[in-house]
């Protein structure tokens, strides 16, 4: 489990089937373990569904809890405040 929490650190956000290719675990062992995860609180789990063209793929969206990745450098728009 250590091995999937280090892949999402390092990644971010990412699929099921794309963190079972780069761990090399099998997919429904990979899924059981994330159910795990999310049961400790340790990641969050979100359920897709994506299209391309008319393929349809389901998934699991995995990050991890409380994560929140670093800016990136550059300039970043200001939010103009609207007030009525």
């Amino acid at each position: 489990m250590k091995e999937i929490l280090e892949y999402l650190k390092q990644h971010g956000e990412m699929l099921d089937t794309d963190i079972a290719e780069a761990t090399g675990i099998a997919l429904p062992a990979l899924q059981l373990q994330l159910t795990e995860l999310a049961a400790k609180g340790e990641i969050m789990l979100c359920y897709t569904t994506r299209y391309e063209g008319k393929q349809k793929f389901e998934g699991i969206s995995c990050r991890i809890s409380g994560f929140i990745p670093k800016v990136s450098p550059g300039r970043k728009a200001k939010s103009q405040l609207i007030l009525s």
